[in-house]
């Protein structure tokens, strides 16, 4: 096996960030086979079924191999096309290809026209979660600097956004406090709104070895997950209860004087205004949930789960249950209230977890692909909008083109009929993709770049950890950044990188608090650990031991109360009615399945989304299929599974087929604060096939 060669690299998948090595036959210039070392600190030389075996999508047929651009937008702007005639081959009768050369000089002559036009804010740069550090740095710099436009944003604003708002207003950082391996060192753990083993697996598996040995784990879900398996207290809650429940343990802890004294008075401010409040509060009583009919458990559960937290050195994980809701913010305020108020933060075993879901969406963030943040959580020059305020702004003809790197717009993002409006208002679309996405299908050109096995990059997963990726296989495609850079420069803009590494040194300059000491000579030392921000001369393993990161390094409280409505307000009136839908992953696949369609080993496993039915609701689901419609919209038929691990009255579907269109039936309803989509929770209308 002279031809055979290991290579080390990081996961491409979820927030995890897996330590991952390949087995490459450099004569075929082909991936055999990946998988864990032993010693690997994030794998634990284990990989979830993704890692192992979704690295098909490299060599696919359907890879994007040379730039395209589309016959119906040439007709549109002959002088682009009289520049660029000489290099357009026929295609198809949508698309010529052309040169990588062309596409960028038709992108800037158009993105020059539009700004002449329209003015500088006319651009937008959503994406970047899917590309390196280095990439997504580019793009937001040279969105700000060479084309002078505010309007940055990457897809946590469908996740994870409130995370970062809810605890960076309370502890000065929106990002995990520990490593995984902590969960080793924790006494007890909650873990509310995340399906970890099918969305996490390899930090399920880390929960469920503790759970096993020490009977110390509580999950709160509106269904049944694999984890209730495994937990002393198996909470079933209703849809849209996730701040009712948090504050609700709070209230316990505080009733019962279970709160930390010493670390109250000493590393945070706001208690006593917050007690009052949260003691006068008429949901805050666990005692609330004995009205609620099919949840009346919860009222004696809650108050022992607060009990093991308050006085156990315990860990809380959370995902996209949390906060894709209306309150998603508040409710992760909720929680750094409970660590605040106990002292479970800031030390071993003891801390909070958000569980991102892209593999650099942390890196995305930290690299000010973010309209309020500059890197480093910086504020930028001038703050610009949101991607649903940019999604009203294209409707009313302010927004005019979209540059977009790996986020499917037409996909991921909620009320697709009114995004595919805005999208039809917009003169120029610019994609860099792997495969032909929604988003691509609709945009004026695109460009095929470099996958994450085929080059090198920092990506920056849930815990902080940065680790250096290193191409797999060899690729002729361009990176992200040096499609951007051809962009900048015909833009006006002096970028002149060599390579990532150059990126990557101004990055440390620039975002130095987090990434001083992160060279690329370190993070290959250490390819296997990887090295946890903030990295000077050593790492951070676990923030706030000290001080948290505010501007008086204390802990501040802000306590928001609990908005009857939805389900739980129905069933307290006593008229529930309908069905009330929440959506989620399953472990075959991943997002928007864009890569994860093209290895048959995953998809066979999982072809279409499928809807999850309460069996004692049969009598309203007859056939095989069904359609789910709102008001905004309707998806395509979905296929009936009946089961025990949905509640009467609601259903549960994955969203990771695009021809399914489930993100159709959300409308604008999303976080209060930081407009992050209500995924998680919408009545729908049930209409037969």
């Amino acid at each position: 096996m002279e031809n055979i060669k290991t290579i080390d690299s990081v996961c491409t998948y979820c927030g995890v960030g897996c330590d991952i090595a390949a087995s490459v036959d450099v004569a075929e210039n082909k991936i055999k086979n990946i998988f864990a070392r032993p010693d690997g600190v994030v794998s634990q030389g284990k990989l979830c079924i993704k890692g192992k075996y979704g690295f098909d999508f490299v060599d696919s047929p359907l890879r994007l191999k040379t730039p395209r651009i589309k016959k119906s937008f040439l007709d549109k702007n002959p002088s682009i096309k009289n520049k660029i005639s000489s290099t357009l081959v026929e295609l198809d009768e949508t698309w010529y290809e052309t040169t990588l050369d062309s596409a960028t000089t038709a992108t800037a002559m158009k993105l020059k026209e539009i700004q002449a036009s329209y003015g500088e804010k006319s651009i937008c740069s959503i994406g970047g979660a899917r590309t390196s550090c280095e990439s997504v740095y580019l793009f937001q710099k040279f969105t700000r600097h060479t084309l002078n436009s505010p309007h940055v944003d990457n897809c946590a604003r469908v996740c994870h956004s409130p995370s970062l708002k809810g605890m960076k207003t309370t502890i000065g950082e929106g990002a995990a406090t520990n490593p995984y391996n902590d969960i080793y060192n924790t006494e007890f753990m909650i873990v509310i709104g995340s399906n970890t083993t099918e969305a996490h697996p390899i930090i399920a598996n880390r929960i469920l070895d503790v759970a096993r040995a020490h009977d110390n784990l509580a999950v709160f879900d509106v269904r049944e997950i694999k984890l209730h398996r495994f937990a002393k207290y198996k909470a079933i809650m209703p849809h849209e209860a996730n701040l009712l429940v948090l504050n609700m343990l709070a209230f316990v802890i505080i009733d019962e004087e279970l709160y930390s004294t010493d670390f109250v008075a000493q590393r945070t401010k706001g208690f006593a205004e917050f007690k009052e409040k949260i003691i006068n509060d008429p949901y805050a009583n666990p005692k609330y949930f004995e009205n609620i009919k099919g949840y009346e458990q919860l009222s004696k559960i809650i108050p022992k789960v607060a009990r093991e937290y308050a006085l156990k050195k315990s860990m809380i994980f959370w995902g996209l249950g949390i906060t894709e809701h209306l309150d998603g913010s508040y409710a992760v305020m909720a929680i750094t209230h409970l660590a605040l108020m106990t002292g479970n933060i800031g030390r071993v075993g003891a801390g909070l977890m958000p569980l991102r879901g892209q593999n650099n969406v942390q890196g995305a963030c930290d690299m000010g692909m973010l309209p309020y943040f500059d890197p480093d959580y910086q504020v930028p020059k001038e703050i610009g909008l949101m991607t649903p305020q940019l999604v009203d702004e294209m409707l009313e003809n302010r927004v005019k083109a979209v540059l977009n790197i790996g986020e499917d717009l037409a996909h991921i993002h909620p009320n697709l009929n009114k995004i595919d409006r805005a999208l039809e208002n917009l003169e120029l679309i610019m994609v860099q993709e792997l495969f032909m996405t929604d988003i691509a299908k609709k945009a004026d050109i695109v460009i095929g770049v470099k996958s994450a096995y085929e080059k090198t990059g920092v990506y920056i997963n849930a815990m902080r950890r940065l680790h250096l990726s290193q191409p797999l296989v060899k690729s002729d495609l361009p990176d992200d950044w040096e499609v951007l850079q051809m962009l900048d420069n015909k833009m006006g803009g002096t970028a002149s990188y060599k390579n990532s590494n150059d990126i990557w040194d101004e990055v440390r300059e620039v975002a130095y608090r987090r990434f001083s000491g992160a060279s690329y000579s370190r993070l290959e030392r250490h390819r296997k650990r990887g090295l946890q921000w903030p990295v000077h001369t050593e790492d951070t393993p676990i923030l706030h031991q000290l001080d948290f990161r505010t501007d008086d390094g204390l802990g501040e409280f802000h306590y928001h109360q609990y908005k009857l409505r939805g389900m739980v307000k129905e069933i307290v009136d006593k008229k529930l009615s309908g069905y009330h839908l929440t959506t989620g992953r399953v472990i075959a696949h991943y997002n928007n399945a864009a890569q994860t369609l093209q290895s048959e080993s995953l998809n066979s496993r999982y072809d279409e989304d499928i809807l999850l039915v309460y069996e004692g609701d049969s009598d309203d689901f007859r056939g095989t299929h069904i359609i789910l419609k709102t008001e905004f919209g309707e998806t395509t038929p979905l296929r009936i599974k009946l089961t025990d691990k949905v509640q009467p009255k609601t259903l549960f579907v994955t969203f990771h087929h695009a021809k399914s269109k489930v993100n159709s039936l959300f409308g604008d309803k999303c976080d209060e604060l930081i407009l992050t989509a209500a995924f998680k929770s919408i009545k729908v209308e049930i209409v037969e096939c």
